[in-house]
C-alpha cells in the first residue's frame, strides 16, 4: 500500500511547497501594502516540515488524532487544508492580512480547523501532552469511548526545544504516565539566529528515554541508505554523520559542486567511494546529500505506520535541511529571509507553474486530476468532517448552598462551597474536575480531594491511612478521582487548564476544570494563561492568597498586580469578593460562564464576551471577616455579577464616596462610620469586579459611539445620581490603577489607594498602615478630595 501511494503523496508534497512558498511570497511581493511594513512568512521554516506534514496529514493521522503546528510552519498548513478543502483562496490570498489565514496557527482566528494554536512557542508542544492525559481522564470515566484514541501529535522546531515549559511537561508527563503522545522534532539544526549547537540530538535522544519516550531517529532516507549499501558507502555514512552542523547547512546551500568537491577533499580517492561519488552528477549528489530522513516520504511513513501498533509516547528526531526545496535551503541567514521575484520566478519555472494559474490545485502536476482528486477525498484525517464536537451544557442550580459561619475568609468559603457539591451526586459534581501545582490543601480543596479522590488511571492506595496513621487529609488515587495533582510548576497548571477547558471540543465531553495557585504566582505562568485564553479553553481560576494581606509571608508571596491582570486579560471574566456569600452568587455564575458557546467572536459594537463567555479569575483572600447576614436576592446577585453595589447608597447631599474591592472591606467601613458622624450621606460601594465594571463601562461607550445613544453601562447607572462635586476614594489591596478609572465615568475627582511596592512581613494592621490603605489613609484620601471643613474624626480612626 505504502508504494502504490508514494506518486501521489510525492505530487501533493510539492504542491504543498509550492502553495506555501507562493502564500508568502503573494503576501510580501504581490498584494497592496498600505503600511510599508513587512509581512514576512518563514519560506525557510516551512519548507524543511512539507515532507513530514504531507505524510502525516495525507496518510499517517486518523479524525481523533489532534496536531499542534510548529509557528512558523503555518503556510504549509494552510496549503494542506486548502488542498483538503478546508482552506479557501482567498484567505491564502489575504495569509497575514486582516481577517485571512493566520501568521500562526489559531483556534479563534483560522477558519480551517486549527486544533491547538501555536505562536508563543512550546506552548503548543505542551498541549498536545497535557491533552493526552485528558483524553486518559475522560475515557476512565467511561465517557466518549464510543470513539478511538487520537494520537497527540506536536511539530516542533528544534529551537522550539531550548523553551523551558517543554521539560516541565516532560516530567509531569512521566509522573502521570504519558501515551498516545507523539513529538517531531524538525531537526534542521538552525534557530532564527544561529546554528544548533553540535550533538543536541543525543542529548533530546537520551533525555525523552529517561523520561520513557520511545525515540525515533530519522537522519538518513532511502537514496541515502541505498548508497550505504553501495561499495565505499560506510565511508560515506562515516562523513555524513560526523559533519558538523555549519558546514552540512552551507554546502546544502551551495549545491552538488560544492558537496562533491568538499568530499573528494575529505575522502580522497579511496576507490569505492570516489566511484559511488563519480557515478553521481552534480545534481544527483546534492538530491543524494539531501536526502535526510525528514525529507524521504518512505521512512517517515514507516515510522509513523510503526508507532500506531502501540500508544507508548514517541518522540521523531526528523533530520530536515532549512528551506529544503527552495533557493535559501540552509543558508544560516534564511530564517527571515525572502525568495526574491528573481528567485521565485526560477521556482516557479522548476515547479511547471503557469503565470495565471499558482494557486491551481493541481498545476503542474504530472498525475492525473482524477485520480489526485480521488485519492484526497479517501484522506483518512479528512473522512470524519469538521473536528469540534459539541458537547451539552451540564445544569447549574439557582444557587450554591453553604453553611455560613459568622466569620470566614473568602478562600475558606471556597473550600466549603466545593466541598458542599461534592457532597451531592450531580451531573455538576460530576464534571467538575480539580488541579493544582502542590498547593491543593493550602488553598483548600482538601475537603473536596478528601470527598472525590485523586485521579490516577491505576489505582494506588494512601499508604498512611493503610498503616492507621492519623491524617486529616485521604490521598487515595483511582481512575474515579477528579482532581489532578501536579508538581511545582505553574505553567503546567495552565496549560493543563487549557486542555480540560478544551475537551468538549476535542473530546466531545464537557470538564469544568478549576485549577487552584497562589496569587503571586499567576505571574509565573503568565505566558500560558495568555495562551489558554486564547485558545478560548474554559476553566475557573482561584488564586489564593492574595495582596499584602498575606502579611507574614513577606513580599515574596504578596501579589501586588495581579488585579490588573486580571483586568487586561481577554477572554477572563476577573472577580475579587469581600464576602462568602458574594463569592457564592459568582461562583453559580461561573459554572455557566464558562460553558457559554464560544465560537463567535464578541460583538464589536461592544466587546462584551457575555453571550459567548470564557473563563473565569476567583482572587480570594485568607483575611477572615465578619459576614453579612442577608439573603441574596436576584436584583442583588446581578449587581454583584455585573460588578459592585452599594453597601450604603449615597444621599443627595453625598461629599465623599469610598470604593472598595475584596479583604479591605473592614478598613472601608470602619472609615464611612466615622465619617458618617459628621457626613451623614456618605456611599459605600462595594466593587466585586472591577473588570465587569470596567469592560461594561468601556461597552457602552462603544456602543454610544456606534449609534446606540441609549446605552448605558453598570458603573453609569450606580454613580448617575452621586453629585458632580463628590469626591471618590479607591481602595484594594493591589495595584491602585485597578480602581482609578473610576473617577473617569462622571468627571468626580478621585484619589486611589492601593499597594505599589514590593510588601514585606508583619501584621495586616503594620502593613495596611505602611501602604496607606487603613482606615485612617480612607479618612486622609476624603479629605484630599473634600472640599470645606476637614474630617473631625481623621484623628480618631488612628
Amino acid at each position: 500500500m505504502t508504494g502504490a501511494r508514494l506518486p501521489v503523496l510525492a505530487a501533493l508534497e510539492r504542491k504543498v511547497l509550492w502553495l506555501a512558498t507562493w502564500t508568502i511570497h503573494n503576501a510580501n511581493h504581490l498584494r497592496a501594502h498600505d503600511d510599508g511594513l513587512k509581512v514576512g512568512g518563514h519560506q525557510a521554516s516551512s519548507a524543511s516540515l512539507a515532507t513530514i506534514m504531507t505524510a502525516l496529514y495525507f496518510a499517517a493521522l486518523r479524525p481523533e488524532d489532534r496536531v499542534a503546528v510548529k509557528p512558523h510552519a503555518s503556510p504549509v498548513f494552510h496549503a494542506i487544508q486548502y488542498l483538503l478543502g478546508n482552506q479557501v483562496r482567498e484567505k491564502l490570498e489575504n495569509f497575514r492580512g486582516y481577517k485571512g489565514a493566520q501568521s500562526y496557527p489559531s483556534r479563534t482566528k483560522d477558519s480551517d480547523d486549527v486544533d491547538f494554536s501555536t505562536g508563543s512557542v512550546g506552548l503548543g508542544v505542551a498541549q498536545t501532552l497535557f491533552s493526552s492525559l485528558v483524553q486518559d481522564y475522560v475515557r476512565a470515566k467511561g465517557w466518549g469511548r464510543e470513539r478511538p484514541e487520537g494520537r497527540m501529535v506536536a511539530l516542533i522546531g528544534d529551537a522550539e526545544m531550548d523553551e523551558g515549559n517543554i521539560f516541565e511537561a516532560l516530567l509531569e508527563g512521566w509522573k502521570q504516565g504519558l501515551r498516545n503522545t507523539w513529538w517531531v522534532v524538525d531537526y534542521n539544526r538552525q534557530s532564527l539566529d544561529a546554528v544548533v549547537r553540535e550533538g543536541l540530538w543525543a542529548k533530546f535522544e537520551a533525555m525523552f528515554r529517561n523520561f520513557g519516550w520511545d525515540v525515533v531517529i530519522l537522519k538518513h532516507g532511502t537514496l541515502q541508505q541505498a548508497a550505504f549499501a553501495e561499495p565505499g558507502g560506510e565511508k560515506l555514512k562515516d562523513w555524513i554523520d560526523a559533519c558538523p552542523n555549519q558546514l552540512y547547512s552551507a554546502l546544502a546551500f551551495q549545491g552538488g559542486a560544492a558537496w562533491r568537491k568538499r568530499l573528494l577533499n575529505d575522502l580522497g580517492d579511496q576507490g569505492a567511494v570516489l566511484r559511488l561519488i563519480e557515478r553521481r552528477s552534480d545534481e544527483e549528489l546534492a538530491r543524494l546529500m539531501g536526502n535526510l530522513g525528514g525529507h524521504d516520504l518512505p521512512s517517515l511513513l514507516e515510522a509513523f505506520e510503526a508507532a500506531r501498533t502501540h500508544d507508548r509516547p514517541v518522540c521523531f528526531i526528523a533530520y530536515t535541511i532549512k528551506g529544503f526545496g527552495l533557493p535559501l535551503a540552509g543558508h544560516k541567514d534564511n530564517h527571515a529571509g525572502l525568495m526574491t521575484p528573481a528567485q521565485m520566478e526560477q521556482f516557479r519555472q522548476a515547479m511547471r507553474i503557469r503565470e495565471g494559474q499558482e494557486w491551481e490545485l493541481f498545476e503542474g502536476l504530472d498525475l492525473p486530476v482524477e485520480s489526485l482528486e480521488a485519492f484526497l477525498a479517501a484522506v483518512p484525517f479528512n473522512q470524519a468532517g469538521p473536528r469540534r464536537y459539541r458537547a451539552p451544557m451540564v445544569p447549574t442550580p439557582d444557587r450554591l448552598e453553604i453553611t455560613a459561619q459568622p466569620a470566614m475568609s473568602t478562600q475558606q468559603g471556597f473550600g466549603l462551597l466545593l466541598h458542599e457539591v461534592a457532597k451531592g451526586e450531580t451531573e455538576l459534581a460530576r464534571r467538575i474536575v480539580t488541579t493544582s501545582p502542590d498547593v491543593t490543601v493550602s488553598t483548600n480543596l482538601g475537603a473536596w480531594v478528601n470527598r472525590r479522590g485523586l485521579f490516577a488511571r491505576e489505582a494506588m492506595a494512601d499508604l498512611f491511612r493503610d498503616e492507621r496513621i492519623p491524617s486529616t487529609y485521604n490521598w487515595t488515587f483511582s481512575p474515579q478521582g477528579q482532581h489532578i495533582e501536579l508538581g511545582i510548576a505553574e505553567m503546567n497548571l495552565f496549560i493543563l487548564l487549557s486542555a480540560l477547558g478544551l475537551s468538549h471540543s476535542i473530546f466531545g465531553e464537557r470538564l469544568l476544570p478549576i485549577g487552584t495557585v497562589y496569587d503571586p504566582f499567576i505571574e509565573r505562568g503568565l505566558d500560558a494563561l495568555n495562551y489558554a485564553c486564547y485558545q478560548d479553553a474554559r476553566f475557573i481560576l482561584a488564586a489564593t492568597p492574595s495582596g499584602v494581606t498575606l502579611a507574614p509571608e513577606g513580599g515574596a508571596h504578596q501579589s501586588i498586580a495581579t488585579p490588573l491582570i486580571g483586568m487586561a486579560q481577554d477572554g477572563l471574566a476577573s472577580f475579587e469578593p469581600a464576602f462568602v456569600d458574594e463569592l457564592a452568587t459568582i461562583l453559580r455564575w461561573s459554572f455557566d460562564y464558562i460553558q457559554r458557546a464560544g465560537e463567535a467572536e464578541p460583538e464589536e459594537g461592544s466587546w462584551l464576551r457575555d453571550k459567548v463567555g470564557g473563563s473565569v479569575y476567583l482572587r480570594l483572600s485568607t483575611r477572615t471577616l465578619e459576614q453579612p447576614q442577608r439573603r441574596i436576592e436576584p436584583a442583588l446577585a446581578e449587581d454583584i455579577i455585573n460588578g459592585a453595589y452599594w453597601m450604603r447608597k449615597p444621599g443627595p447631599n453625598a461629599q465623599v464616596v469610598i470604593a472598595y474591592t475584596g479583604a479591605v472591606a473592614p478598613e472601608a467601613i470602619e472609615a464611612i462610620g466615622l465619617m458618617a458622624e459628621d457626613r451623614r450621606d456618605v456611599g459605600l460601594l462595594a466593587v466585586t469586579s472591577a473588570d465587569r465594571l470596567n469592560a461594561g463601562w468601556t461597552a457602552a461607550s462603544r456602543a454610544r459611539e456606534h449609534g446606540l445613544v441609549h446605552a448605558s453601562s453598570h458603573i453609569e447607572r450606580l454613580l448617575r445620581e452621586v453629585p458632580s462635586h463628590c469626591g471618590l476614594v479607591t481602595v484594594l489591596d493591589g495595584h491602585p490603577a485597578t480602581l482609578a478609572w473610576l473617577g473617569a465615568v462622571m468627571g468626580h475627582r478621585t484619589r486611589s489607594l492601593g499597594v505599589e511596592h514590593f510588601g514585606q512581613t508583619g501584621s495586616i494592621p503594620d502593613l495596611y498602615r505602611h501602604y496607606g490603605i487603613d482606615a485612617q489613609a480612607i479618612i486622609a484620601a476624603a479629605q484630599a478630595v473634600v472640599p470645606g471643613r476637614p474630617i473631625r474624626n481623621l484623628r480618631a480612626a488612628g
